[in-house]
């Protein structure tokens, strides 16, 4: 691939989402493990859940705001979208995987591992069209 190809692909916005996602994906596992090793003997863990998520969900805002969709302003109500449309992903699996596990009898990490592709693409639209639309 020559540097010439290399810029075009980074510049695309679906190849800067999947980069923001790995890095968003590892910030999240980090933030929990962190919480929970920190603060587990006093803070109960469905509360260190809470706020890990709420941190990683800041991050990866962040991320996409600046390194993704790279827009300006109106960080008060990309942030609020940016909530409602991770909210769908969210809810999706966790009607999808019990049907997937329960109902069609799918292994858990095969189901884990479809769930993640169809989660990844809803949200790329959810997040292009509703949390960082363009207005104009």
């Amino acid at each position: 691939m020559t540097r010439t190809a290399l810029y075009r692909a980074f510049d695309r916005t679906s190849v800067r989402f999947l980069i923001a996602g790995a890095w968003n994906t590892a910030f999240g596992y980090v933030s929990l493990a962190l919480s929970y090793y920190l603060f587990s003997q006093k803070i109960q863990y469905m509360f260190l859940i809470a706020f890990a998520t709420v941190l990683s969900i800041s991050n990866a805002y962040l991320c996409h705001k600046f390194f993704v969709f790279k827009t300006k302003g109106n960080y008060l109500a990309e942030y609020l979208r940016y909530y409602v449309v991770y909210s769908v992903p969210v809810g999706v699996g966790f009607v999808v995987l019990p049907f997937c596990i329960e109902v069609l009898r799918m292994d858990f990490y095969a189901a884990q591992a479809m769930l993640t592709v169809v989660t990844v693409v809803i949200s790329y639209f959810g997040h292009k069209h509703v949390s960082f639309r363009q207005n104009g």
